[in-house]
């Protein structure tokens, strides 16, 4: 950080050591390596919220050896916008550093009225990359996600499209959210006979949602394919937040989030269990809870949301300690069934 001498305002310069700290982890069987915690722009990247505390994170973010940011064409609120304040951003702070960095975005959920703004037709999803490289200013974006699939439309086509949005220049990679094992393998066998570099599933993953290993993460390994997991932190509940009750300005209490207050009546001993056990590790809860992820051989990267810089750096920490005894991963299994 320095002061432009001109205009008294403070220029970005990212940190000398940003790469000192960070695990990178190669991302599946591609030349590809990922941070080991990589920052989702799902929350707190919109017109609602404030551009100066989005601003602190992405810059803290970079200096910490984060160089992957993950957007989706609806992500705001309103939709895009999450989108274009990135695009600002980075033509403020990080235009300088472009080519160290690895954006990703997305389409397939609801973006705009009629037949065509929604899914995984060709129709959308070519609109979709257009739209978003227009609102983030870039040429191209390093990956494309199939957010989800389409279970009207043949496979084929979605694939087909995100292959020439390769071959136009538009994404360097693809790859899925969302798709269930056999959706996954099928996927990379078209792709794969288009010569198009498919690399990573996004997937929600954590000590309190196991379904990717019911054949995910299996199909992941023998296909070559990176997984990066979401939602790392169940919405929250895997964190110190609620160990004693809902926060008034918590977004459950407001509402504000998929985790209700029922759900999160339903978790509380097993959430003080674990809280307990970080305790005894070193760790907070949101803390083992990422470093428990990072331990699964499959597992790329994390993807985590941050509301403040300060948030951010708390749970990097994660990183110091990955290692777990079998006893631990053993009780973890134990407290979350």
């Amino acid at each position: 950080m320095y002061t432009n001498d001109k205009t008294g305002i403070k220029e970005y310069q990212a940190s000398s050591g940003r790469y000192e700290n960070m695990t990178y982890k190669r991302c599946g069987k591609s030349g590809v390596l990922l941070p080991a915690i990589s920052l989702g722009l799902w929350h707190n990247f919109g017109f609602v919220d404030q551009m100066h505390t989005a601003r602190d994170i992405l810059r803290s973010a970079f200096d910490l050896g984060i160089t992957h940011f993950d957007l989706a064409n609806n992500y705001g609120p309103p939709y895009g916008s999450a989108e274009e304040n990135f695009g600002t951003l980075l033509k403020k702070d990080f235009q300088p550093y472009r080519d160290e960095l690895f954006i990703a975005t997305k389409a397939g959920y609801d973006m705009w009225p009629g037949p065509y703004g929604n899914l995984g037709s060709r129709k959308y999803l070519m609109a979709s990359i257009d739209q978003s490289l227009k609102r983030m200013g870039l040429d191209y974006v390093d990956i494309f996600y199939h957010h989800r699939p389409d279970p009207d439309t043949p496979l084929e086509e979605t694939m087909i499209a995100l292959s020439d949005i390769v071959r136009q220049g538009k994404a360097l990679y693809i790859g899925i959210s969302n798709y269930e094992p056999q959706e996954t393998a099928r996927a990379k066998a078209l792709l794969q006979e288009l010569k198009v570099p498919f690399i990573i599933h996004q997937a929600r993953y954590s000590i309190f949602d196991r379904e990717v290993e019911q054949g995910l993460l299996e199909t992941l390994e023998r296909e070559g394919l990176g997984c990066i997991a979401f939602s790392p932190l169940a919405q929250g509940m895997l964190t110190d937040k609620y160990l004693k009750g809902i926060p008034e300005d918590s977004r459950v209490a407001k509402n504000f989030t998929y985790l209700d207050k029922e759900k999160l009546n339903r978790h509380i001993t097993r959430i003080q269990n674990l809280a307990e056990m970080a305790h005894q590790r070193g760790q907070k809860l949101s803390q083992m809870a990422i470093a428990w992820l990072l331990h699964q051989p499959q597992v790329t990267s994390v993807l985590i949301g941050a509301s403040s810089s300060d948030q951010l750096k708390e749970n990097i920490k994660a990183l110091e300690q990955l290692q777990f005894s079998e006893e631990e991963l053993h009780r973890i299994d134990e407290i979350s069934q």
